[in-house]
């Protein structure tokens, strides 16, 4: 293990049995297809429903997906970075979306923060993989952070004043900003320490979404205490609404384990209370979480204690134990994105540490006193003209440049960068977070060729926006036109896409994978629009001119059976492989369409035989609903039982 120590700042590897991210999903993200888990109900403030109106994107183009992941685990080397005083040991993740992985409180020997050394990817995030544990970063809007798995740009920073700084950062594509959070732990200091700074650089607002979310051990005598008597509450089956969480629906939610079900807790935080989540449990040991005044939200998660919570925990961290998280953001509740102005930076710090309750009051039947406590306990682990105070100090060491860099981010923000200064907008200052080339690789450098002149000779990935619809417009390629059309189909012009996928379809001289993906936007679009034979016919063709790409075809089968033709799914079915992480999927998808055709007898024999679905997505039911029609009678196993409620 090669080591490079900074102070109290060591650059090393841990090893962590996982499963690798695989290759991107090919196909482009056009589809308006983000769920909506909340909707607004009773005794919710005309603010917060406008905040929820306002910002809503159709999907996460132009991302794309991860899901090319296995459950097949094994161990591997994953770079790190280790913080540590006589305090606190802090291990950081940087090529995992610079997720805090390990809190470790040495005065008490526990693990403030729910890690393990087997994280099992899942379909969480955005762009699907994730995993449970640590601490992570959450921007864009609702859900996982598109970064959830990607590496971030890193770097270790001194400052004039003796900080031993670890930056993070990286230009965030579908909000076109650029986010940054300066970890650092200074010498004999019970908390930890991170500066966020965003800046918009663009000549308009941005809706604009963060959250903060801390996985935290989960035991039977664990409670979670904001400054609120009331939250907007979910069980993510009914209307987000007020609730009392000592209080509700029979039971006090802000002990872990009495929730039923998967439940949300956005405490309704007064603005002249300090902004702070903190859990306990049997010792009043538990994560603090602190925060400056622009980061107004705090919430609580849990899984819940019904059998498909359960099985969510068991297949996200086998044998680790339970889990909840506790989460700060920038607006009151998740359902909402704030208007962040052209131009503007934002920054806050947030501060971790080990709130050390009395359990004889945080444990008690008195919820007012159990707050009132902990409110003095937290000030006096961190003072909050103190962390107010320190806010100015990180704004400045914000732009100190990075003495040492560790790790490469995306090429992204090399291409922005390149585009804005060709058509004269405004970037932001790179002093603290410089994008350089070597980040650059084959996603980006088709992008940068159009930029300096080019001609675009087809790309892996896509762009978004009118600077690039006007450059793609001048071209007269095939791959330009399709590439134009993803653009107009993923902001919802469906007209517009039809006609542009047309003519690549007609067009000579089309690579194979250009027009099979054209043939699939021509089918994705008509599907949109209500035309599902015409379609259906058209993903059909998309599979055929491009047999090998495994998610052009499970996506034909699944909107076959959506739509109404089982008898197509089976057919493509038949071709498709017999190895590989979408075979769960596949397999799952013939017994869909066999129960569909009239024939359970054969979907309850793949039941019966085990299907299991790496990307299964998060509150995924039909396992079970399928088990329950074709198996009449027969209890559902629990490793089917993956519903929220």
């Amino acid at each position: 293990m090669n080591t490079a120590a900074s102070s109290n700042l060591t650059v090393t590897t841990i090893t962590l049995t996982m499963a690798e991210t695989g290759p991107l999903n090919p196909l482009p993200v056009v589809a308006a297809e983000l769920d909506q888990p909340y909707t607004v109900g009773e005794g919710v403030p005309e603010e917060l429903q406008a905040s929820a109106r306002y910002g809503v994107v159709p999907n996460v183009y132009p991302y794309l997906m991860q899901d090319g992941y296995s459950r097949e685990a094994a161990p591997r080397e994953v770079p790190a970075v280790v913080l540590e005083n006589s305090k606190l040991k802090v291990t950081v993740i940087p090529s995992l979306g610079g997720r805090i992985w390990e809190l470790f409180d040495k005065a008490t020997g526990k693990q403030l923060l729910h890690t393990h050394n087997a994280p099992q990817l899942a379909n969480i995030a955005l762009r699907k993989a994730w995993f449970a544990g640590g601490l992570e970063w959450n921007i864009g809007t609702r859900g996982h952070s598109p970064t959830s798995c990607d590496p971030l740009h890193t770097a270790i920073v001194h400052t004039e004043d003796g900080k031993h700084i670890l930056r993070l950062w990286e230009f965030e594509r579908l909000r076109e900003v650029v986010f940054q959070v300066d970890i650092w732990l200074p010498e004999d200091s019970a908390v930890l320490f991170a500066a966020v700074r965003l800046r918009n650089p663009n000549d308009h607002d941005v809706p604009m979404y963060w959250w903060s979310n801390a996985a935290i051990p989960e035991t039977e005598r664990t409670r979670v205490i904001a400054p609120a008597d009331e939250a907007f509450g979910s069980d993510y089956t009914t209307d987000i609404t007020r609730v009392r969480p000592t209080s509700h629906e029979g039971y006090d939610g802000t002990w872990l384990v009495n929730s039923p079900h998967a439940a949300d807790f956005f405490f309704d935080i007064d603005p002249s209370e300090r902004r702070w989540v903190v859990a306990a449990d049997d010792d009043g040991d538990g994560l603090a979480m602190l925060s400056t005044g622009l980061l107004r939200g705090k919430k609580l998660f849990v899984w819940g204690q019904g059998q498909g919570g359960k099985r969510w925990q068991e297949w996200l961290s086998p044998g680790a134990g339970p889990y909840a998280e506790i989460q700060a953001g920038l607006a009151q509740t998740q359902f909402e994105h704030l208007v962040m102005p052209a131009g503007a930076q934002w920054a806050w710090v947030e501060a971790y540490g080990n709130g050390h309750l009395d359990p004889g009051t945080s444990h008690g039947d008195d919820w007012a006193a159990a707050v009132a406590h902990a409110g003095e306990r937290l000030e006096g682990l961190l003072p909050h003209e103190e962390l107010e105070a320190m806010l100015p100090a990180a704004i400045a060491d914000a732009d100190v440049p990075p003495s040492k860099m560790l790790l490469h981010g995306s090429g992204w923000g090399v291409v922005e960068r390149a585009r804005r200064l060709r058509t004269g907008k405004g970037w932001v200052d790179e002093s603290g977070t410089p994008f350089v080339d070597e980040s650059i690789t084959g996603e980006q450098e088709p992008w940068l060729g159009l930029l300096h002149g080019k001609a675009l000779d087809g790309a892996p990935s896509f762009v978004a926006g009118t600077d690039w619809e006007d450059l793609l417009a001048g071209q007269d390629s095939p791959e330009a036109r399709f590439h134009l059309a993803t653009i107009q189909h993923a902001r919802q012009d469906l007209k517009g896409a039809e006609a542009l996928y047309g003519e690549v379809v007609a067009a000579n001289d089309v690579r194979p994978r250009t027009k099979a993906l054209a043939h699939r936007g021509l089918g994705l679009a008509l599907l949109a629009g209500g035309q599902e034979a015409e379609g259906l016919a058209w993903l059909r063709k998309g599979v055929a001119a491009d047999p090998a790409n495994a998610s052009l075809l499970t996506e034909a089968v699944t909107l076959s059976i959506r739509h109404g033709d089982p008898a197509m799914a089976l057919e493509l079915n038949d071709t498709a492989p017999k190895e590989g992480p979408g075979v769960g999927r596949l397999r799952f998808l013939k017994a869909l369409a066999l129960a569909r055709t009239g024939n359970p007898g054969g979907a309850a024999a793949i039941l019966r035989e085990g299907v299991e679905i790496p990307d299964l997505r998060e509150g995924e039911d039909a396992i079970s609903a399928l088990w329950q029609e074709v198996c009449p009678g027969e209890a559902v196993p629990f490793s089917y039982q993956f519903g929220m409620h």
